[in-house]
């Protein structure tokens, strides 16, 4: 894929216990200003194949605040390709240039269809999916999230060989491709943990049929109400680990894992003396149309 991208360091957070416990971060938001984190490496082997088989366009499926809408529509023109976009919920129609992420999408020469949230149901349908193709017939499918098995295959070179003395792997849960590629490139030794934006009962069946391995959980205690739901505890929070650690998390996704990870290891979830490493996927686009929401409803913002 036509991008630069920079190196995934592991930031050391010290964070106080009586446990041995050491806390790392994968910094793997800072690789791309645009496509950072897991954007990157569901997207990789998607426009990959999509040139290899020669399409022109780029056809995928997202909510209007969604990190992947803008990373698509980016990853479609730095490589040549059309983009177009299903995007959930028709009541923007009108004015969905008033939407950060769409707008910013668009001025990337995205296309939008929006759909009534009955009908983006019909995402994985597929006879729905086979319509989509023979209308779009120059156009890749790429599933909203970015997870199919050419995204989880570019999840699995998140972890690095140096990796390897972590005992536990922790990220957050969305549509179950980021932490399928964590499984799959998991040492024995290793547990991964996932922290779930959804109840846990709807993600268990995606993620079963691209892994094999059993070291692996879900979690879902921390999800704040659900995807794109927060607080104001959840928002101090984001703020105080910015003040702290001087690093930013984004609201949907990052920030409830980092929560739950540090809510577990003040109640011993963890055994002594282990090393532990959290995945920082992105998605601080998502920021400003939070932020947006935010003074709408009079609550306190994210320091961005």
């Amino acid at each position: 894929m036509n991008v630069i991208l920079k190196n995934s360091v592991n930031e050391k957070v010290h964070f106080d216990n009586n446990n041995g416990l050491q806390l790392f971060l994968k910094r793997e938001d800072k690789i791309h200003e645009v496509i950072s984190g897991n954007k990157y490496r569901k997207l990789k082997y998607n426009l990959i194949k999509a040139k290899e088989l020669g399409y022109n366009g780029l056809l995928t499926f997202g909510g209007a605040y969604s990190n992947h809408i803008p990373a698509v529509a980016y990853a479609a023109k730095k490589n040549g390709f059309k983009s177009l976009s299903f995007i959930r919920g028709d009541e923007i129609a009108n004015n969905y240039l008033e939407n950060p992420t769409l707008k910013y999408s668009h001025n990337l020469g995205m296309k939008f269809n929006f759909l009534s949230r009955s009908n983006y149901k019909l995402k994985t349908n597929e006879d729905f999916l086979d319509k989509l193709r023979n209308k779009f017939i120059d156009y890749f499918l790429i599933p909203e999230g970015g997870t199919n098995a050419l995204g989880v295959l570019g999840c699995e070179e998140i972890l690095n060989h140096n990796d390897k003395k972590f005992d536990y792997i922790c990220c957050s849960v969305g549509s179950g491709g980021t932490i399928s590629g964590l499984i799959n490139s998991s040492y024995e030794n290793q547990k991964i943990i996932g922290f779930c934006s959804i109840n846990k009962k709807y993600l268990l069946n995606d993620i079963t049929k691209f892994v094999t391995n059993n070291n692996w959980m879900l979690i879902d205690d921390f999800a704040f109400g659900g995807y794109g739901k927060v607080n104001v505890e959840l928002i101090k929070f984001m703020n105080d680990f910015r003040h702290k650690y001087d690093i930013l998390l984004d609201p949907i996704y990052t920030s409830k894992m980092v929560y739950g990870v540090l809510n577990l290891m003040t109640n011993n979830f963890f055994k002594p003396n282990s090393k532990i490493l959290m995945i920082h996927t992105g998605g601080h686009q998502g920021i400003l149309p939070m932020n947006k929401f935010l003074k709408e409803k009079n609550l306190t913002t994210i320091n961005y």
